[in-house]
């Protein structure tokens, strides 16, 4: 089987991109049983059925499931352009886990026999089975994944299959299937967010002690160890996660049995299937719980939030690639080459997750703009923010597995990066830092190292090139000791405070990435 979301690494492209939450499966005192086979792995399908068109193969349209009423078939133009099979069909694990659970709460309630939730369980078993080894049709006139699975079931079944959408509609249906792809989605990127920060802090580990140019608007501004730069990635990886895991907090509740939009007057057990899908609770309100799209909103947020911070590493380490930089080098493993320039190493992968952002934040806008109009409560809008959100997973994934496999295969030229070092008096804020510490106000001091530096640029010299007798020229103050201040490497041990770029707090900084990922150093 092959994954739906491809992954950037090629070692990875035949491996389930997301595996089951733990509630997912838990067995329950209510009848509700799921064979061995009906683990849940999101998101993958039989490579035969995920790339091929869904079938047409019927050579007469038979009556919709919700056709009583209706005297005419729609038109063939009508039901290319309404079916969602094409790209829903991804839910099919979801929908047949669901239903389960639905079937076992209708027959505790006495709305079917125990004998027909047991047919009915393994029917879909079957389904499962025929999908999963791709024998599986999927047919358009079926419309999308529930009404095919709920179709195939009858066809298999018989009369059984037609008690199962009791108390239901598609309307609950799919936010209890969309929700739960939300929900292993999110446990898959966070895993991933873990991944490229255990790349980070090994890269770090790996450069102790290298000091870099720090930047503010792309120029000089103070020197910062290497590992500080990297370890300001983790930080940012960390907020990712945890946008993502508020979020899962959100999307775990169950939709499921408030039917169209006004719930039902059967005796359905609305906790008992939230309990047997291990949401938190049922959504409170029946209207918002089919109308409701937060919970997708929140999840392309976050997910454009870090595919931002990924473009913004993939800007630097693209610049520091460049021959004007030099700072850093990327292995042949993650580098390619030009058609026409043979000289060329370029840093693709990098500069490919630069460019895909800009898709992840379009499928946010895409959703916004789609569910800035709708009233409530479901409206056939609603079947267009699938798309959009399997494209923003795919892409974030991607971005995030090759993001790590690019850290893993980069060095950075120790000896380019020392001889760029003294251009830029990155020691400007030090040296005024030592003058307030003789008692000078800053607002002076600064005065005072500002024409310190208008003398360097004079003489073509750094700071610490200028005599004692030069630095008095500017001021009295000034005594020998000023030489402990100045250079990048004096520099960076005069840094004390919290979270700064000190050699003490930076390996402060380490120790704590270390125990929180379970990285040894050993590794």
């Amino acid at each position: 089987m092959e994954s739906l979301l491809i992954s950037s690494s090629s070692s990875l492209t035949t491996s389930p991109i997301f595996s089951s939450s733990k509630h997912a499966l838990t067995p329950k005192p209510q009848n509700l049983t799921f064979n061995s086979n009906a683990r849940l792995v999101l998101l993958t399908c039989a490579a035969q059925q995920m790339n091929s068109p869904p079938s047409t193969a019927a050579k007469e349209k038979e009556v919709k499931l919700w056709g009583g009423r209706f005297e005419e078939s729609v038109t063939d133009a009508v039901e290319k352009f309404t079916e969602s099979i094409s790209f829903d069909k991804a839910l099919y694990k979801q929908d047949i886990m669901g239903s389960k659970a639905h079937a076992s709460m209708l027959a505790k309630q006495g709305l079917m026999s125990d004998s027909d939730r047991d047919t009915i369980i393994k029917g879909l078993d079957e389904i499962q089975r025929q999908i999963e080894a791709g024998e599986f049709v999927w047919r358009t006139d079926r419309e999308d994944v529930h009404m095919n699975i709920e179709a195939a079931l009858t066809d298999l079944v018989g009369e059984p299959a037609k008690k199962l959408h009791t108390a239901r509609s598609r309307n609950d249906q799919v936010a209890t299937d969309f929700r739960l792809w939300c929900r292993d989605a999110i446990d898959g990127i966070i895993s991933r967010i873990k991944n490229l920060q255990i790349a980070m802090v090994e890269l770090a580990l790996q450069n102790e002690g290298l000091i870099v140019p720090g930047y503010t608007h792309l120029q000089r501004a103070q020197p910062v160890l290497l590992q500080h730069l990297l370890l300001a990635y983790v930080e940012q990886l960390e907020r990712d996660a945890g946008r993502l895991l508020d979020c899962r907090a959100r999307v775990n509740f169950c939709p499921l049995g408030a039917c169209a939009l006004a719930g039902t007057g059967l005796p359905i057990d609305r906790f008992m299937t939230s309990d047997a899908l291990g949401f938190t609770a049922p959504m409170r309100n029946s209207i918002d719980a089919v109308s409701d799209r937060d919970f997708v909103l929140e999840l392309l947020s976050a997910n454009s939030i870090t595919a931002v911070h990924l473009s913004r590493l993939g800007e630097e380490w693209v610049l520091w690639a460049s021959e004007e930089f030099g700072f850093l080098t990327p292995s042949d493993k993650v580098s390619t080459g030009s058609s026409i320039m043979p000289q060329k190493k370029n840093p693709d992968p990098m500069e490919l997750v630069r460019g895909k952002s800009a898709r992840v934040i379009g499928d946010l806008v895409s959703l916004l703009v789609l569910c800035k109009g709708l009233p409530h409560a479901y409206n056939r809008d609603l079947q267009e923010d699938k798309e959009p959100v399997f494209d923003s997973v795919k892409a974030i994934v991607g971005m995030l597995e090759v993001s790590a496999e690019f850290a893993q295969n980069v060095s950075f030229n120790r000896e380019r990066i020392q001889k760029a070092l003294p251009a830029g008096h990155l020691d400007a804020t030090t040296l005024a830092d030592y003058l307030v510490k003789k008692g000078i106000p800053f607002r002076t001091s600064h005065d005072i190292v500002g024409r310190s530096v208008a003398l360097c640029v004079s003489r073509n010299c750094e700071l610490q090139d200028l005599s004692l007798d030069e630095l008095n020229s500017l001021n009295p103050i000034f005594d020998k000791d000023v030489y402990e201040y100045l250079g990048v490497e004096n520099s960076i041990k005069k840094f004390r405070s919290y979270g700064s770029t000190g050699s003490e707090c930076v390996a402060g900084q380490l120790d704590y990435w270390m125990d929180k990922l379970s990285i040894s150093r050993e590794r």
